[in-house]
């Protein structure tokens, strides 16, 4: 009996020997907003390297969908090298998902992934995450 590769095992073997950048580090968090699911997706492409205590530009793909619209942008965020944990505050508007407001998202680059640390739906300040 033959056995078959999966269609994506040659091109990720040839990425390999070709050099090709590491993968992204992606995470992904479900909220609840105005009774909906949402999905947050944020992708971090290999960072660039900053000296401790100075400003680390981190390239982030961010992908947000509900039931209702879906969007994708690119994001440079800037943290501070050297810590274990930083923390940036980021504005989402929900307009293309088909909501109202605009999330106020606490995001924080720990060991190479940007993840979402907390959120507040304006109006009205309601705690999402």
């Amino acid at each position: 009996m033959e056995r078959r590769r999966p269609a994506a095992l040659p091109a990720l073997l040839c990425a390999l020997e070709l050099g090709a950048a590491p993968p992204t580090r992606c995470t992904r968090e479900e909220l609840k907003v105005h009774g909906l699911a949402v999905s947050a997706v944020y992708c971090v492409v290999p960072a660039d390297t900053a000296r401790e205590g100075h400003d680390l530009a981190v390239s982030v793909d961010e992908t947000f969908s509900s039931v209702r619209g879906a969007f994708t942008r690119q994001s440079r965020l800037h943290f501070l090298a050297g810590e274990d944990a930083s923390r940036v505050i980021e504005d989402v508007p929900l307009a293309r998902l088909g909501l109202e407001g605009t999330l106020h998202t606490t995001l924080v680059l720990r060991r190479g992934a940007v993840r979402m640390e907390g959120a507040m739906l304006t109006p009205g300040a309601i705690t999402v995450k």
